[in-house]
């Protein structure tokens, strides 16, 4: 029997001693993913209460969840439109409803002084400041002639229309009762109320003639439906609109400011 001993193969002895250590990989990567994961946690748990609110209510209404019942004005910007130095689209829509509301508020006090400010109704919108004129205070059925009253309203309004710049669209409207001799139609009856307001603002209210416009609509727009007295009387009316200057894009967004302040 043989005494020899056995040698172990060549390279055994350090295989014993370098271990795979390849799991040091994974471990690393999952201790890296719960440090992340503890660290959003962490964050989450200090979240501005607030904010994350605003943040709620903004995607509910953009994905028509619900009826936001607040619109913040900061989130009407689109930062893509905004130029370095310019007001934000906010900023100046906000400006012109301020603009308006305060022409609104001269035309009514001038009114007031007169003891007429409730034969004038006002609405603000995305087109400018409408001034309504309506009933039979100003015209009676298939007539043009502006009553008395209709002639001093329109004269205290002449006053703060002459310190504003902006163009003025004025738009002739008949009730729907068929019109009679001398109009054809309702279509030229309406147009020429609007004309009959535009030459007392111009002739009598000394407004410049470059700055206005008449547009008769017939019966097609009405302001109240039915037949009734009070309907009709409505219907035949001329609406003043003094139109705003401000570009589209800032126009847009005085529909939303005006849902703001009414919630407020």
């Amino acid at each position: 029997m043989s005494s020899r001993k056995h040698r172990k193969p060549r390279g055994h002895a350090s295989a014993e001693h370098h271990v795979d250590e390849r799991w040091m990989a994974s471990y690393m990567d999952m201790v890296t993913v719960l440090m992340c994961m503890f660290i959003v946690l962490f964050a989450m748990s200090s979240v501005d209460a607030g904010k994350f609110q605003k943040l709620k209510d903004s995607l509910a209404s953009g994905f028509g969840v619900v009826t936001s019942q607040k619109v913040d004005p900061g989130t009407l910007d689109n930062p893509a439109t905004a130029k370095p130095g310019e007001p934000t689209l906010t900023v100046q829509a906000l400006a012109e409803l301020n603009r308006l509301e305060k022409l609104k508020k001269a035309i009514n006090a001038a009114e007031a002084r007169i003891g007429l400010q409730n034969d004038v109704t006002y609405d603000i919108d995305v087109r400018g400041l409408t001034v309504h004129l309506s009933s039979s205070t100003y015209f009676a059925s298939n007539s043009t002639q502006l009553t008395d009253v209709a002639a001093r309203v329109l004269t205290a309004a002449s006053g703060p229309l002459r310190g504003v710049s902006n163009g003025i669209s004025i738009e002739g409207h008949a009730d729907r009762t068929p019109a009679h001799p001398p109009f054809p139609t309702n279509w030229e009856l309406s147009a020429d109320r609007a004309v009959a307001v535009l030459r007392e603002l111009v002739e009598q209210g000394h407004i410049a003639g470059q700055r206005v416009g008449a547009t008769g609509y017939g019966d097609a727009r009405p302001a109240a439906s039915g037949s009734t007295v009070d309907a009709l009387a409505k219907n035949r009316r001329v609406d003043v609109v003094v139109l705003s200057s401000a570009p589209e894009d800032v126009r847009a967004l005085i529909p939303a400011l005006l849902k703001a302040k009414g919630a407020q």
